[in-house]
């Protein structure tokens, strides 16, 4: 099964699936989309996220963003999935709505896999069907219903997500704060190496914000910055052609030679021989 809303005006997408290994590439724009990517089965199903295999349990969501290379090539059961674009909803344009960015996509913390629980899996599957309801009855306000349903989708999902993953010791106005420290690291980690950078941004002391991921994270800020370099470093040598060179200029190093001990420092593996593990 595979639904699909296109408006070619506004080169906006919305798609569902319940077998997105099989129709992936069957979509009118398969770049620049998000995905929430749910287990229905009653068995664990593999998948792979930035090179890394990933188990997801029955009734587990992850969501990813089009900055992760998603492959299914492990996968060995069908996995529904909801996908957009950003013309068809811009999560950051609407975050006062659904205050999901930074925690369910474009965060630079663990990979956010959400837990359906048992309580709320009938919520969960009368959405479903709402979804599939909605396709079969197309009209001028269809794209205006699949998006209210999107909002509601995303909507749950952060509310789990805050449940599970933060610490209850935070109140709304730090989680905020982590949310879009998470993001604004995801958009300037390539200029902005310093804490104080992101303190600046968000108005907070680093002091402040480091007492904050102390509660929240038992890593600090710096070390969640360069992490971030790390790994988009590591994405560009797995998934492009580029060589050493091009990627430390393009993360901001003026030396290649200090790249490379920044990457060992991270990793410990030097760039060749990382490259060499990926073939391995």
């Amino acid at each position: 099964m595979k639904f699909e809303f296109h408006d070619t005006k506004l080169a906006s997408l919305f798609g569902f699936t319940d077998d997105i290994k099989r129709n992936e590439n069957n979509f009118s724009s398969n770049s620049g989309n998000i995905q929430v990517v749910w287990n229905r089965n009653e068995i664990p199903v593999l998948l792979c996220i930035d090179g890394l295999t990933i188990t997801l349990l029955p009734n587990q969501l992850v969501t990813t963003t089009y900055l992760q290379h998603v492959s299914y090539t492990k996968t060995k059961a069908p996995l529904t999935a909801f996908l957009f674009n950003r013309a068809f909803y811009c999560i950051n344009d609407h975050d006062s709505e659904v205050s999901c960015n930074g925690i369910l996509f474009f965060g630079t913390q663990d990979l956010p896999i959400i837990t359906i629980p048992k309580d709320q899996e009938r919520k969960f599957n009368v959405l479903y069907e709402v979804f599939e309801d909605e396709f079969s009855t197309p009209d001028q306000i269809q794209g205006d219903m699949l998006q209210m349903l999107l909002k509601r989708l995303i909507i749950i999902c952060t509310r789990l997500a805050k449940e599970q993953l933060i610490v209850k010791t935070l109140d709304n106005e730090q989680i905020d704060v982590v949310r879009k420290f998470n993001v604004l690291v995801d958009t300037h980690f390539k200029t902005k190496r310093k804490v104080s950078d992101y303190a600046e941004l968000l108005f907070k002391s680093p002091k402040t914000l480091s007492n904050l991921f102390a509660i929240y994270n038992q890593k600090s800020p710096q070390q969640i910055i360069l992490e971030r370099l790390a790994l988009e470093a590591k994405r560009l040598m797995s998934f492009t052609d580029k060589q050493n060179q091009e990627i430390a200029y393009e993360l901001g190093f003026n030396d290649p030679a200090h790249f490379s001990r920044f990457f060992k420092k991270m990793t410990g593996h030097s760039p060749s021989k990382y490259r060499e593990t990926l073939v391995l």
